[in-house]
């Protein structure tokens, strides 16, 4: 597989996430009406979207998926997308243990902060890069 489809599946991979993460996202109000433990869905799904941001950009910014701007920029776009997901889900849950995804959603910021960093360090280094 080459490189340019790699990176257009990659990139439709994203996407995918972030338009099937919205109803997600949109069900956490329905799920802390009804306890039943529906809300670890949004949850896994936003911690699932913070790793895939983190792994971008260590692998980013070890320069292992090349010098462009482009991977850093997925990953920032992951981060930012897993914290907003993981900030919904966690305002829409009950406590840690009760099955409504607060815990998820605590490793979803976590995660997503710590994406956000990497992915912004491999940023400005592709950027300075470019410009020198």
């Amino acid at each position: 597989m080459s490189v340019r489809h790699l990176s257009t599946a990659a990139a439709t991979a994203v996407l995918a996430v972030l338009f099937s993460a919205a109803p997600a996202a949109a069900r956490v109000a329905v799920a802390a009406e009804s306890d039943d433990g529906q809300g670890r869905g949004p949850a896994t799904a936003a911690a699932a979207l913070a790793l895939v941001g983190v792994v971008l950009g260590g692998l980013a910014l070890a320069r292992k998926l090349g010098a462009g701007p482009r991977w850093p920029l997925v990953s920032v776009v992951a981060s930012v997308a897993g914290v907003v997901i993981g900030a919904v889900a966690l305002a829409g849950s009950d406590g840690v243990g009760s099955g409504s995804g607060r815990g998820g959603a605590i490793v979803a910021l976590v995660l997503g902060v710590a994406g956000l960093a990497l992915g912004g360090l491999a940023l400005a280094r592709a950027r300075r890069a470019v410009s020198a």
